[in-house]
C-alpha cells in the first residue's frame, strides 16, 4: 500500500507541476520539474516521500515497520510528510467519518504563509532532500494546491453494490487521482474502469535500485508502466478504499464540490460520503496542520516520529 500511496501522490505532483495532460515519452528530454518529482520518491532515507520515510512515519500511526498499511494509514502518513515538503507546498486533507468539510478545506488551503523568521529557521534545520525540495513559492500567500483523500468503507466483508455507480463516477471527475485499495494482502492503485471492471496498476514488481545521476537526472524507465494495466471485477474489490482528488486552484475545488452534489449525493439514496459546508459543531475545532518544531535533518527525522505528532484518534478502515 505504501507504493500505491506513492503512485497517487506522484500523479498529484505531475498535475501540479506538469499539468494533467502531460505524458511521458521514452528517451525524450524531460523538464527539470519532472526530475525533481522523481527525486522525491527515490529509495533513500533523505528523500521526502521515500519508502523509508513513509514506513517510519507509519510508526506514529501505530504501524510497525513491515506491518500492513491500510488506505487510511497511508493517507495519514502522506498528510504528515507533506508538511516537510516546501517545494511542492501541498495541502493534504484526509476526510474523517466519511465527511468532507468545505469550510475546513478552504481554511487549510488559504492558511497564511510562514513568517520570514520561521522560513529562515526551517531552511537552517532541513538541509537534506526535505529541505532541498523548496523554493520561494513555498512561502507565498494564496491557495495551496489541494490533495484530497477520502478513506471509505464500502461494505463489511465485500463491497456493497449500492455504492458501485457512485464509486465509478469519481473516476470521471477531472480532479480524480484514482483510488487506493485492492484485495486482502494485495494493494493496487486504481486509475479507471471499463464496464464492470476496474483498471489498476500493480506495484508488486521487483525493480533494480535507481539513484539520481551527477547532473540530477534519474533513469526513469522503471518509474513507468512497461505493459498494459491490469483489470479486475469491481465486486472483487476489498471494501476499504481511499479516493484521491487534486485541486490546483480554488475553482477546481469548487467545481469538484458541484460535481459531487450533482453526480453522487443527489443520485444516491445511500451516500458513499458526505459533503458539508460547515464544520460539525460536535467535532473538535479544526486547526490546519503545521510543521512540527524539530532540530534534525530530514534523514534523522524518521528516527523519532513518535515525538512529532500527537496520536490521532482516527479510525483505521482496513484490517486484514
Amino acid at each position: 500500500m505504501l507504493r500505491c500511496g506513492q503512485m497517487m501522490l506522484a500523479q498529484a505532483l505531475i498535475c501540479r507541476h506538469l499539468g494533467r495532460d502531460w505524458q511521458w515519452e521514452k528517451h525524450k528530454k524531460q523538464p527539470e520539474e519532472y526530475h525533481r518529482i522523481l527525486r522525491c520518491f527515490l529509495d533513500r532515507k533523505d528523500c521526502c516521500y521515500s519508502i523509508h520515510q513513509m514506513a517510519q512515519m507509519g510508526v506514529g500511526e501505530g504501524k510497525s515497520i513491515g506491518e500492513w498499511f491500510g488506505p487510511n494509514t497511508v493517507a495519514q502518513v502522506l498528510k504528515k510528510l507533506a508538511l516537510f515538503d516546501e517545494w511542492n507546498s501541498l495541502a493534504v486533507y484526509v476526510s474523517m467519518d466519511n465527511t468532507v468539510v468545505i469550510e475546513d478545506i478552504k481554511k487549510m488551503c488559504w492558511s497564511p504563509p510562514q513568517s520570514s523568521s520561521a522560513a529562515h529557521s526551517s531552511t537552517h534545520l532541513h538541509r537534506s532532500a526535505l529541505g532541498r525540495n523548496k523554493n520561494a513559492a513555498g512561502f507565498c500567500a494564496g491557495w495551496k494546491p489541494l490533495l484530497l483523500i477520502i478513506p471509505l468503507r464500502l461494505g463489511i466483508n465485500h463491497i456493497n453494490p449500492v455504492y458501485i455507480d457512485a464509486f465509478k463516477e469519481c473516476f470521471k471527475m477531472p480532479q480524480s487521482l484514482g483510488a487506493l485499495g485492492g484485495k486482502p494482502n494485495n494493494a493496487y492503485y486504481f486509475i479507471g474502469f471499463l464496464g464492470s471492471e476496474l483498471i489498476y496498476l500493480d506495484p508488486h514488481t521487483t525493480q533494480s535500485f535507481v539513484d539520481s545521476e551527477e547532473n540530477g537526472t534519474v533513469d526513469d524507465q522503471s518509474f513507468h508502466c512497461q505493459q498494459a494495466p491490469h483489470r479486475m471485477k469491481i465486486m472483487n474489490l476489498d471494501p476499504s478504499v481511499a479516493l484521491g482528488f487534486f485541486c490546483k486552484e480554488e475553482c477546481d475545488f469548487d467545481n469538484w464540490c458541484s460535481l459531487v452534489q450533482k453526480e453522487i449525493l443527489k443520485q444516491q439514496s445511500l451516500r458513499m460520503f458526505e459533503l458539508v459546508q460547515k464544520h460539525p459543531p460536535h467535532w473538535p475545532p479544526f486547526i490546519p496542520p503545521t510543521k512540527p518544531e524539530v532540530t534534525t535533518t530530514g534523514a534523522e527525522l524518521i528516527e523519532s516520529t513518535d515525538k512529532l505528532f500527537e496520536l490521532e484518534e482516527e479510525f483505521e478502515i482496513l484490517s486484514v
